[in-house]
């Protein structure tokens, strides 16, 4: 499933899709090229993560969390290469008397910089507003991360304030600026 979005009349730079199968090897890619980036701000992973095996399982259990409609997992693709940049989650959805879920997300640290996370949260955020008719998304995002809270800021996010000691990241917990951003046009199912 491609889903693709116009702002102000141009075309994005970037589309979304759920990730599939034969992504893996992209996303083995992606995840080995920025190891070291991306362990500045994720839990640690277990060797067997950096594999074709590992990437593989972590695919199919989000292809069975999005049949399920408990969460969705966007390979961040550019536009014309088709070549994947990145990864944009919508976890722990939640409906009922919440209606919501939590944004996460993370790029190619070469891409950093170029407005493409802003799409992408921008995309996701159409997709669980319009598709999954949520009416709140959070993200927590470590507060010296200025460029992270940056993009939620651009895409409407707003902050709500630290959550102490909320994720354990590299052996350390460590705080998490909160940010939500709810959807004016919510309409009861």
């Amino acid at each position: 499933m491609y889903f693709t979005h116009f702002y102000g009349g141009n075309l994005l730079n970037i589309l979304i899709r759920l990730l599939q199968e034969q992504d893996a090897k992209d996303v083995l890619h992606l995840e080995v090229k920025n190891k070291e980036f991306f362990q500045s701000y994720t839990p640690l992973r277990p060797d067997s993560f950096y594999t074709i095996e590992g990437q593989l399982d972590k695919i199919n259990n989000t292809i069975k969390n999005a049949n399920n409609g408990i969460g969705y997992s966007f390979g961040i693709f550019l536009k014309g290469s088709q070549r994947l940049i990145g990864i944009v989650t919508l976890t722990e959805v939640v409906k009922s008397v919440f209606q919501s879920c939590w944004l996460g997300y993370y790029l190619d640290q070469e891409e950093n910089g170029k407005g493409y996370m802003t799409e992408a949260v921008k995309l996701a955020v159409d997709f669980a507003f319009k598709e999954c008719n949520l009416h709140r998304i959070e993200a927590g995002v470590m507060p010296h991360n200025i460029g992270s809270i940056r993009v939620l800021e651009k895409a409407g996010f707003h902050k709500e304030g630290i959550a102490r000691g909320n994720v354990k990241i590299n052996g350390k917990w460590e705080d998490h600026q909160i940010l939500a951003i709810i959807n004016e046009s919510y309409v009861e199912e």
